[in-house]
Protein backbone atom coordinates (compact mmCIF):
# COMPACT_ATOMS: atom_id res chain seq x y z
CA UNK A 1 0.00 0.00 0.00
CA UNK A 2 1.28 3.16 -0.91
CA UNK A 3 1.86 6.06 1.60
CA UNK A 4 0.32 9.52 1.69
CA UNK A 5 1.96 12.58 0.94
CA UNK A 6 -0.12 14.98 2.98
CA UNK A 7 2.00 17.96 3.09
CA UNK A 8 1.98 20.33 0.28
CA UNK A 9 5.53 21.88 -0.40
CA UNK A 10 5.82 25.68 -0.02
CA UNK A 11 7.36 26.48 -3.26
CA UNK A 12 5.12 24.84 -5.25
CA UNK A 13 2.28 26.56 -3.36
CA UNK A 14 3.78 29.51 -4.18
CA UNK A 15 4.58 28.59 -7.84
CA UNK A 16 0.32 27.42 -8.17
CA UNK A 17 -0.28 31.04 -6.80
CA UNK A 18 2.10 32.84 -8.92
CA UNK A 19 1.01 31.53 -12.03
CA UNK A 20 -2.78 32.56 -11.65
CA UNK A 21 -3.66 33.58 -8.87
CA UNK A 22 -4.08 37.03 -6.36
CA UNK A 23 -2.70 37.42 -3.33
CA UNK A 24 -5.64 37.30 -0.64
CA UNK A 25 -4.36 40.34 0.56
CA UNK A 26 -5.71 41.90 -2.50
CA UNK A 27 -9.42 40.99 -1.06
CA UNK A 28 -10.55 39.81 -4.76
CA UNK A 29 -14.10 38.33 -5.37
CA UNK A 30 -14.29 34.28 -6.25
CA UNK A 31 -14.73 35.28 -10.09
CA UNK A 32 -10.67 35.95 -9.55
CA UNK A 33 -10.31 32.57 -8.53
CA UNK A 34 -9.89 29.23 -11.07
CA UNK A 35 -11.71 26.87 -8.76
CA UNK A 36 -11.31 23.97 -11.44
CA UNK A 37 -13.79 21.50 -11.56
CA UNK A 38 -15.54 18.72 -9.04
CA UNK A 39 -13.03 15.95 -10.31
CA UNK A 40 -11.81 14.95 -6.29
CA UNK A 41 -13.00 11.83 -4.74
CA UNK A 42 -13.89 14.15 -1.94
CA UNK A 43 -16.20 16.74 -4.49
CA UNK A 44 -19.41 17.64 -2.80
CA UNK A 45 -19.18 16.99 0.31
CA UNK A 46 -18.97 20.07 2.15
CA UNK A 47 -15.55 20.77 2.75
CA UNK A 48 -12.81 22.23 0.54
CA UNK A 49 -10.49 19.68 0.31
CA UNK A 50 -8.10 22.13 -2.05
CA UNK A 51 -4.87 22.85 -0.46
CA UNK A 52 -4.19 26.23 -2.48
CA UNK A 53 -7.10 27.47 0.41
CA UNK A 54 -6.90 28.20 4.23
CA UNK A 55 -9.90 28.22 7.11
CA UNK A 56 -12.35 26.74 8.96
CA UNK A 57 -13.82 26.15 6.02
CA UNK A 58 -11.47 23.66 5.15
CA UNK A 59 -10.85 19.41 5.53
CA UNK A 60 -8.83 18.71 8.11
CA UNK A 61 -6.48 16.67 6.06
CA UNK A 62 -5.51 17.89 2.24
CA UNK A 63 -3.44 15.88 -1.07
CA UNK A 64 -1.81 17.63 -3.49
CA UNK A 65 -4.12 15.31 -5.95
CA UNK A 66 -6.71 17.88 -4.60
CA UNK A 67 -5.49 21.06 -6.75
CA UNK A 68 -8.20 22.33 -8.23
CA UNK A 69 -10.39 19.35 -8.08
CA UNK A 70 -12.64 20.59 -5.56
CA UNK A 71 -14.65 23.56 -6.89
CA UNK A 72 -17.71 23.24 -5.37
CA UNK A 73 -17.08 22.96 -1.89
CA UNK A 74 -14.60 26.07 -2.07
CA UNK A 75 -16.23 28.26 -3.99
CA UNK A 76 -19.25 27.86 -2.20
CA UNK A 77 -16.51 28.49 1.48
CA UNK A 78 -14.78 31.08 -0.18
CA UNK A 79 -17.98 32.92 -0.97
CA UNK A 80 -19.26 32.17 2.67
CA UNK A 81 -16.27 34.02 4.34
CA UNK A 82 -14.70 30.68 5.75
CA UNK A 83 -11.99 29.96 3.84
CA UNK A 84 -9.56 32.10 1.77
CA UNK A 85 -6.63 31.70 -0.39
CA UNK A 86 -3.46 30.81 1.68
CA UNK A 87 -1.24 33.50 2.73
CA UNK A 88 2.95 31.99 0.99
CA UNK A 89 5.19 34.69 1.55
CA UNK A 90 7.98 35.06 -0.99
CA UNK A 91 9.76 32.26 -2.92
CA UNK A 92 13.00 31.75 -1.57
CA UNK A 93 15.74 34.13 -2.92
CA UNK A 94 18.37 31.17 -3.93
CA UNK A 95 18.76 31.16 -8.11
CA UNK A 96 16.16 28.64 -9.40
CA UNK A 97 17.64 24.78 -10.30
CA UNK A 98 17.74 24.27 -13.66
CA UNK A 99 16.70 20.62 -14.82
CA UNK A 100 20.22 20.40 -16.44
CA UNK A 101 21.45 20.57 -12.49
CA UNK A 102 18.96 17.46 -11.27
CA UNK A 103 19.81 13.89 -11.72
CA UNK A 104 16.46 12.90 -12.63
CA UNK A 105 17.33 9.02 -12.55
CA UNK A 106 15.86 6.51 -14.57
CA UNK A 107 12.49 5.24 -15.34
CA UNK A 108 12.18 1.93 -13.34
CA UNK A 109 9.73 2.19 -10.86
CA UNK A 110 6.71 0.42 -11.64
CA UNK A 111 4.71 4.14 -11.86
CA UNK A 112 7.17 5.67 -14.65
CA UNK A 113 5.42 7.61 -17.98
CA UNK A 114 1.78 8.09 -16.23
CA UNK A 115 2.05 11.60 -16.34
CA UNK A 116 2.58 12.38 -12.88
CA UNK A 117 6.02 12.58 -11.59
CA UNK A 118 6.15 9.57 -8.32
CA UNK A 119 9.67 10.77 -6.86
CA UNK A 120 8.99 11.85 -3.38
CA UNK A 121 11.91 14.80 -4.05
CA UNK A 122 9.89 16.83 -5.95
CA UNK A 123 7.00 18.63 -5.11
CA UNK A 124 3.95 20.47 -6.85
CA UNK A 125 0.43 19.83 -8.67
CA UNK A 126 2.38 17.53 -10.89
CA UNK A 127 2.91 14.69 -8.43
CA UNK A 128 1.31 11.57 -7.72
CA UNK A 129 -0.49 11.56 -4.79
CA UNK A 130 0.66 8.83 -2.96
CA UNK A 131 4.28 8.85 -2.98
CA UNK A 132 7.19 6.01 -1.65
CA UNK A 133 11.11 6.01 -0.65
CA UNK A 134 11.44 3.01 -3.52
CA UNK A 135 10.54 5.45 -6.29
CA UNK A 136 13.37 8.03 -5.49
CA UNK A 137 15.16 8.65 -9.06
CA UNK A 138 13.30 5.96 -10.76
CA UNK A 139 10.77 8.30 -12.68
CA UNK A 140 12.85 10.42 -14.82
CA UNK A 141 10.64 10.97 -18.07
CA UNK A 142 7.64 12.26 -15.85
CA UNK A 143 9.10 14.23 -13.60
CA UNK A 144 11.38 16.25 -16.06
CA UNK A 145 8.52 16.59 -18.32
CA UNK A 146 6.41 18.28 -14.88
CA UNK A 147 9.67 19.92 -13.79
CA UNK A 148 10.31 21.71 -16.96
CA UNK A 149 6.73 22.60 -17.18
CA UNK A 150 6.75 24.18 -14.26
CA UNK A 151 4.30 21.87 -12.72
CA UNK A 152 6.81 20.68 -9.57
CA UNK A 153 10.06 21.85 -8.08
CA UNK A 154 12.16 20.55 -5.93
CA UNK A 155 10.99 19.71 -1.91
CA UNK A 156 12.47 22.21 0.37
CA UNK A 157 14.92 20.10 2.61
CA UNK A 158 13.90 20.60 6.57
CA UNK A 159 15.94 23.34 8.39
CA UNK A 160 19.39 22.02 9.17
CA UNK A 161 19.09 19.13 6.37
CA UNK A 162 21.74 18.79 3.95
CA UNK A 163 20.27 20.20 0.56
CA UNK A 164 18.17 17.40 -0.64
CA UNK A 165 19.53 16.52 -3.78
CA UNK A 166 22.36 15.74 -2.45
CA UNK A 167 22.57 12.00 -1.14
CA UNK A 168 24.52 10.91 1.68
CA UNK A 169 27.85 9.85 0.72
CA UNK A 170 29.70 7.02 2.80
CA UNK A 171 32.59 5.21 1.30
CA UNK A 172 32.06 1.18 1.06
CA UNK A 173 34.35 0.47 3.72
CA UNK A 174 32.50 2.37 6.07
CA UNK A 175 29.10 0.74 5.84
CA UNK A 176 28.55 -2.51 7.52
CA UNK A 177 26.65 -4.25 4.67
CA UNK A 178 25.91 -7.59 6.74
CA UNK A 179 25.67 -10.64 4.97
CA UNK A 180 23.44 -12.67 2.66
CA UNK A 181 21.18 -14.31 4.90
CA UNK A 182 18.27 -13.24 3.57
CA UNK A 183 15.67 -15.05 1.01
CA UNK A 184 16.56 -12.50 -2.03
CA UNK A 185 20.36 -11.74 -1.67
CA UNK A 186 21.89 -12.53 -4.86
CA UNK A 187 19.11 -11.61 -6.76
CA UNK A 188 20.76 -8.31 -8.44
CA UNK A 189 18.57 -5.90 -6.22
CA UNK A 190 18.73 -4.65 -3.37
CA UNK A 191 16.63 -5.28 -0.06
CA UNK A 192 18.19 -3.55 2.71
CA UNK A 193 16.00 -0.49 3.45
CA UNK A 194 18.71 1.47 4.54
CA UNK A 195 19.46 2.23 1.11
CA UNK A 196 17.66 3.75 -1.86
CA UNK A 197 18.15 4.21 -5.63
CA UNK A 198 17.34 2.49 -9.02
CA UNK A 199 18.69 -1.02 -7.77
CA UNK A 200 16.42 -1.36 -5.00
CA UNK A 201 14.06 -4.14 -4.75
CA UNK A 202 10.21 -2.59 -5.25
CA UNK A 203 9.60 -4.08 -1.71
CA UNK A 204 11.09 -3.97 1.37
CA UNK A 205 11.00 -5.66 4.74
CA UNK A 206 13.16 -4.84 7.74
CA UNK A 207 14.03 -8.42 8.57
CA UNK A 208 16.34 -8.09 5.43
CA UNK A 209 18.44 -4.85 6.94
CA UNK A 210 21.83 -6.20 6.75
CA UNK A 211 21.21 -9.40 4.79
CA UNK A 212 21.41 -8.79 1.42
CA UNK A 213 25.60 -7.93 2.03
CA UNK A 214 26.40 -8.58 -1.86
CA UNK A 215 23.46 -7.40 -3.69
CA UNK A 216 23.76 -3.30 -2.12
CA UNK A 217 27.64 -3.47 -1.88
CA UNK A 218 27.71 -4.09 -5.70
CA UNK A 219 25.09 -1.27 -6.28
CA UNK A 220 26.11 0.90 -4.07
CA UNK A 221 29.65 1.08 -5.73
CA UNK A 222 28.20 1.14 -9.32
CA UNK A 223 26.56 4.30 -8.16
CA UNK A 224 22.97 2.94 -7.90
CA UNK A 225 22.23 3.31 -4.35
CA UNK A 226 22.98 5.72 -1.76
CA UNK A 227 22.29 5.31 2.00
CA UNK A 228 19.08 6.61 3.23
CA UNK A 229 18.53 8.80 6.38
CA UNK A 230 17.11 6.20 8.79
CA UNK A 231 16.00 6.09 12.32
CA UNK A 232 16.47 3.28 15.09
CA UNK A 233 14.21 0.46 14.64
CA UNK A 234 14.16 0.05 18.33
CA UNK A 235 10.56 0.87 19.18
CA UNK A 236 10.02 3.08 23.01
CA UNK A 237 7.66 1.52 25.65
CA UNK A 238 5.05 3.80 24.90
CA UNK A 239 5.37 2.04 21.02
CA UNK A 240 4.88 -1.42 22.52
CA UNK A 241 1.75 -3.05 23.88
CA UNK A 242 2.78 -4.83 27.23
CA UNK A 243 -0.88 -6.23 27.77
CA UNK A 244 -2.57 -6.56 31.24
CA UNK A 245 -1.35 -8.39 34.44
CA UNK A 246 -3.77 -10.71 34.05
CA UNK A 247 -0.42 -13.58 34.37
CA UNK A 248 -0.46 -15.73 37.60
CA UNK A 249 3.23 -14.17 37.71
CA UNK A 250 2.70 -10.88 36.93
CA UNK A 251 4.11 -8.43 39.60
CA UNK A 252 6.90 -10.99 40.43
CA UNK A 253 9.70 -8.77 39.62
CA UNK A 254 10.62 -10.94 36.47
CA UNK A 255 8.84 -10.45 32.93
CA UNK A 256 7.30 -13.83 31.96
CA UNK A 257 6.02 -12.55 28.26
CA UNK A 258 7.96 -14.56 26.01
CA UNK A 259 7.78 -11.95 23.70
CA UNK A 260 10.62 -9.93 24.88
CA UNK A 261 14.20 -11.98 26.08
CA UNK A 262 16.50 -10.41 28.45
CA UNK A 263 18.31 -10.71 32.04
CA UNK A 264 15.33 -9.52 32.83
CA UNK A 265 12.87 -12.44 31.86
CA UNK A 266 11.85 -15.42 33.89
CA UNK A 267 13.39 -18.77 33.60
CA UNK A 268 10.42 -20.46 31.72
CA UNK A 269 8.34 -18.28 29.90
CA UNK A 270 5.33 -19.58 28.38
CA UNK A 271 2.98 -18.61 25.43
CA UNK A 272 -0.02 -18.41 28.05
CA UNK A 273 1.62 -15.51 29.79
CA UNK A 274 1.99 -13.54 26.57
CA UNK A 275 0.60 -9.72 26.45
CA UNK A 276 -0.13 -10.99 30.41
CA UNK A 277 2.36 -9.27 32.33
CA UNK A 278 2.76 -5.57 31.95
CA UNK A 279 4.07 -3.77 34.60
CA UNK A 280 7.11 -6.09 34.99
CA UNK A 281 8.06 -6.14 31.64
CA UNK A 282 7.47 -2.39 31.02
CA UNK A 283 9.93 -2.10 33.92
CA UNK A 284 12.44 -4.52 33.08
CA UNK A 285 12.47 -2.68 29.68
CA UNK A 286 12.49 0.65 30.56
CA UNK A 287 15.36 -0.45 32.91
CA UNK A 288 17.12 -2.13 29.71
CA UNK A 289 17.40 -5.43 31.25
CA UNK A 290 15.24 -7.04 28.40
CA UNK A 291 14.17 -6.46 24.91
CA UNK A 292 11.93 -7.60 22.24
CA UNK A 293 12.88 -10.69 20.66
CA UNK A 294 13.94 -10.54 17.47
CA UNK A 295 11.12 -12.89 16.73
CA UNK A 296 8.30 -13.28 18.81
CA UNK A 297 6.73 -17.48 19.23
CA UNK A 298 4.26 -18.52 17.13
CA UNK A 299 4.45 -22.09 18.60
CA UNK A 300 5.14 -23.29 22.27
CA UNK A 301 8.80 -22.86 23.62
CA UNK A 302 10.50 -26.02 22.67
CA UNK A 303 12.02 -28.25 23.84
CA UNK A 304 10.82 -27.86 27.13
CA UNK A 305 11.69 -30.51 29.72
CA UNK A 306 9.16 -33.24 31.04
CA UNK A 307 9.62 -31.56 34.60
CA UNK A 308 8.70 -27.95 33.41
CA UNK A 309 5.36 -29.17 31.69
CA UNK A 310 4.59 -31.22 34.36
CA UNK A 311 4.29 -28.14 36.70
CA UNK A 312 2.90 -25.84 33.97
CA UNK A 313 0.21 -28.92 33.65
CA UNK A 314 -0.64 -28.81 37.39
CA UNK A 315 -1.58 -24.90 36.96
CA UNK A 316 -4.15 -25.51 33.84
CA UNK A 317 -7.45 -26.16 34.07
CA UNK A 318 -8.05 -29.46 31.71
CA UNK A 319 -11.55 -29.78 32.75
CA UNK A 320 -12.67 -33.22 32.83
CA UNK A 321 -13.86 -36.00 30.37
CA UNK A 322 -17.41 -35.15 29.70
CA UNK A 323 -17.48 -34.27 25.86
CA UNK A 324 -18.57 -36.63 22.96
CA UNK A 325 -14.78 -37.73 22.24
CA UNK A 326 -13.03 -38.59 25.26
CA UNK A 327 -9.99 -40.77 25.93
CA UNK A 328 -9.34 -41.14 21.69
CA UNK A 329 -6.07 -39.79 21.67
CA UNK A 330 -6.52 -36.24 20.88
CA UNK A 331 -7.70 -33.27 22.25
CA UNK A 332 -11.17 -31.53 21.13
CA UNK A 333 -10.97 -28.65 23.41
CA UNK A 334 -10.65 -25.62 21.20
CA UNK A 335 -8.71 -23.64 23.97
CA UNK A 336 -5.67 -25.81 22.37
CA UNK A 337 -3.46 -25.77 19.37
CA UNK A 338 -0.99 -28.09 18.24
CA UNK A 339 -0.34 -31.28 16.10
CA UNK A 340 -2.40 -33.01 18.88
CA UNK A 341 -5.33 -31.31 18.63
CA UNK A 342 -8.20 -31.65 16.10
CA UNK A 343 -8.42 -30.08 13.07
CA UNK A 344 -11.73 -28.23 13.92
CA UNK A 345 -12.64 -28.18 17.75
CA UNK A 346 -15.95 -26.86 18.63
CA UNK A 347 -16.48 -24.66 21.52
CA UNK A 348 -18.78 -27.44 22.96
CA UNK A 349 -16.13 -29.47 23.65
CA UNK A 350 -14.27 -26.35 25.94
CA UNK A 351 -13.15 -28.52 29.43
CA UNK A 352 -14.62 -31.63 28.56
CA UNK A 353 -11.91 -33.53 27.28
CA UNK A 354 -9.04 -33.28 30.24
CA UNK A 355 -7.40 -36.90 29.92
CA UNK A 356 -6.53 -36.71 25.54
CA UNK A 357 -5.64 -32.96 26.20
CA UNK A 358 -3.20 -33.00 29.23
CA UNK A 359 -1.50 -36.09 27.58
CA UNK A 360 -1.00 -33.73 24.18
CA UNK A 361 0.36 -30.93 26.51
CA UNK A 362 2.30 -33.22 28.34
CA UNK A 363 3.98 -34.31 25.02
CA UNK A 364 4.36 -31.46 23.72
CA UNK A 365 1.75 -31.19 20.86
CA UNK A 366 -0.39 -29.47 22.76
CA UNK A 367 -0.39 -25.89 23.85
CA UNK A 368 -2.65 -23.56 25.03
CA UNK A 369 -3.62 -20.26 22.91
CA UNK A 370 -2.36 -17.39 23.85
CA UNK A 371 -4.23 -14.43 25.38
CA UNK A 372 -5.27 -12.84 21.64
CA UNK A 373 -6.42 -16.18 20.45
CA UNK A 374 -9.10 -16.11 23.43
CA UNK A 375 -10.59 -12.53 23.37
CA UNK A 376 -10.51 -9.83 25.96
CA UNK A 377 -10.10 -6.28 26.62
CA UNK A 378 -10.15 -3.85 23.33
CA UNK A 379 -7.00 -1.89 23.18
CA UNK A 380 -7.38 1.85 22.31
CA UNK A 381 -3.96 2.37 21.96
CA UNK A 382 -2.59 5.62 22.88
CA UNK A 383 -2.72 9.68 20.97
CA UNK A 384 0.18 9.19 18.93
CA UNK A 385 -1.36 10.10 15.94
CA UNK A 386 -0.39 13.29 14.20
CA UNK A 387 -4.68 13.73 14.26
CA UNK A 388 -5.01 13.27 17.89
CA UNK A 389 -7.58 15.15 20.00
CA UNK A 390 -8.92 16.26 16.45
CA UNK A 391 -12.94 15.41 17.14
CA UNK A 392 -12.74 12.61 14.86
CA UNK A 393 -11.56 9.10 14.58
CA UNK A 394 -8.68 8.34 12.72
CA UNK A 395 -7.88 4.09 13.37
CA UNK A 396 -9.23 2.47 10.35
CA UNK A 397 -10.06 -0.71 13.06
CA UNK A 398 -13.50 1.50 13.33
CA UNK A 399 -16.39 2.26 11.39
CA UNK A 400 -19.41 4.80 11.27
CA UNK A 401 -20.01 8.90 10.86
CA UNK A 402 -17.50 10.03 13.41
CA UNK A 403 -14.48 8.64 11.13
CA UNK A 404 -12.09 10.58 9.27
CA UNK A 405 -12.45 10.65 5.61
CA UNK A 406 -8.56 9.44 5.15
CA UNK A 407 -7.00 6.56 7.02
CA UNK A 408 -3.65 5.47 7.04
CA UNK A 409 -2.25 2.55 8.94
CA UNK A 410 0.13 4.83 10.75
CA UNK A 411 -3.00 5.86 13.16
CA UNK A 412 -3.70 2.17 14.43
CA UNK A 413 -4.13 2.53 17.88
CA UNK A 414 -2.73 5.95 17.98
CA UNK A 415 -6.11 7.86 18.07
CA UNK A 416 -7.33 6.66 21.09
CA UNK A 417 -8.91 9.40 22.93
CA UNK A 418 -10.91 10.40 19.86
CA UNK A 419 -12.08 7.09 18.84
CA UNK A 420 -12.89 5.98 22.62
CA UNK A 421 -15.17 9.04 23.17
CA UNK A 422 -16.82 8.35 19.90
CA UNK A 423 -17.54 4.80 20.58
CA UNK A 424 -18.87 5.67 24.11
CA UNK A 425 -21.26 8.88 22.16
CA UNK A 426 -22.61 5.84 19.64
CA UNK A 427 -20.82 7.70 16.61
CA UNK A 428 -18.42 5.12 15.36
CA UNK A 429 -18.13 1.63 16.59
CA UNK A 430 -15.24 -1.63 16.50
CA UNK A 431 -15.61 -3.19 13.65
CA UNK A 432 -16.09 -6.36 14.32
CA UNK A 433 -12.63 -8.53 13.51
CA UNK A 434 -10.93 -6.24 15.58
CA UNK A 435 -12.77 -7.02 18.93
CA UNK A 436 -11.10 -9.60 20.36
CA UNK A 437 -13.86 -11.50 21.11
CA UNK A 438 -14.78 -12.20 17.43
CA UNK A 439 -12.39 -15.36 17.85
CA UNK A 440 -14.24 -16.74 20.38
CA UNK A 441 -16.83 -17.39 17.43
CA UNK A 442 -13.99 -19.48 15.03
CA UNK A 443 -13.84 -21.32 12.89
CA UNK A 444 -15.62 -18.95 10.61
CA UNK A 445 -17.15 -20.64 7.40
CA UNK A 446 -14.76 -20.05 4.16
CA UNK A 447 -16.34 -22.33 2.05
CA UNK A 448 -18.19 -19.14 -0.11
CA UNK A 449 -14.45 -17.29 -0.53
CA UNK A 450 -12.29 -17.52 -3.35
CA UNK A 451 -8.79 -17.37 -1.69
CA UNK A 452 -6.93 -17.73 -4.88
CA UNK A 453 -3.39 -19.40 -4.87
CA UNK A 454 -0.20 -19.23 -2.93
CA UNK A 455 1.86 -17.40 -5.59
CA UNK A 456 2.77 -14.41 -3.51
CA UNK A 457 6.34 -13.78 -2.43
CA UNK A 458 4.77 -13.39 1.48
CA UNK A 459 2.68 -16.67 1.09
CA UNK A 460 3.01 -19.09 4.16
CA UNK A 461 4.48 -16.45 6.48
CA UNK A 462 1.53 -16.58 8.93
CA UNK A 463 0.05 -13.28 7.71
CA UNK A 464 -2.45 -12.27 5.23
CA UNK A 465 -1.05 -10.49 2.22
CA UNK A 466 -4.52 -10.18 0.17
CA UNK A 467 -5.57 -6.48 -0.01
CA UNK A 468 -9.15 -7.30 0.05
CA UNK A 469 -9.44 -8.48 3.84
CA UNK A 470 -9.01 -6.61 6.83
CA UNK A 471 -8.36 -7.51 10.25
CA UNK A 472 -5.76 -8.29 12.83
CA UNK A 473 -4.18 -10.78 10.79
CA UNK A 474 -3.20 -8.83 7.93
CA UNK A 475 -0.15 -7.55 6.84
CA UNK A 476 0.20 -3.52 7.40
CA UNK A 477 1.60 -3.13 4.15
CA UNK A 478 -0.79 -4.75 1.14
CA UNK A 479 -0.13 -4.54 -2.49
CA UNK A 480 -2.21 -4.97 -5.81
CA UNK A 481 -0.24 -7.39 -6.92
CA UNK A 482 -1.04 -9.82 -3.87
CA UNK A 483 -4.38 -10.19 -4.83
CA UNK A 484 -6.01 -13.92 -4.39
CA UNK A 485 -1.92 -14.89 -4.47
CA UNK A 486 -1.93 -16.32 -0.60
CA UNK A 487 -4.47 -18.57 -0.07
CA UNK A 488 -3.18 -20.63 2.68
CA UNK A 489 -2.49 -17.57 5.21
CA UNK A 490 -5.74 -15.58 4.42
CA UNK A 491 -7.99 -18.79 4.38
CA UNK A 492 -6.54 -20.15 7.85
CA UNK A 493 -6.60 -16.52 9.46
CA UNK A 494 -10.05 -15.99 7.88
CA UNK A 495 -11.43 -19.41 9.64
CA UNK A 496 -9.57 -18.96 12.84
CA UNK A 497 -11.46 -14.97 13.01
CA UNK A 498 -8.47 -12.81 12.39
CA UNK A 499 -9.38 -11.73 8.85
CA UNK A 500 -12.27 -10.99 7.20
CA UNK A 501 -13.42 -10.01 3.98
CA UNK A 502 -13.96 -5.81 3.25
Amino acid sequence: MRTFNKCLGATGLALILVAGLVAPSQAQSGADIDFGDDSSEWANDGECDDPRFTGEGMASELEDADIGKDATDCQAAFDAGSITLAETGEIAGDPPVGSGDIDFGDDTSEWANDGECDDMRFTGEGMAAELEDVDVARDATDCRTAFEAGTITLAEPDEGDADATEPVTTRPEDIDFGDDTSEWANDGECDDSRFAGSAMAEELEDADIGHDATDCRTAYEAGELTLVDTVSITPTPGQIDFGDDSSEWANDQECDDPRFAGSGMASDPTDEDILRDATDCRTAYEDGTITLAEDAPDQPMTPVSGSVLEALAARIDFGDDSGAWPNDGECDDPDFFGAGVVTDPSDSERLKDASDCRAAFLAGNAALKSGSDLGGIFDFGSDTSEWANDGQCDDWRFTGEGMAKKLSSMDVLGDASDCQALVNSGEISIKPVFDPNYVLGAPYDSSGVNFGDNSSSYANDNICDDPRFEGPGVASTLLDSDLEKDSADCQALFEQGKITLR
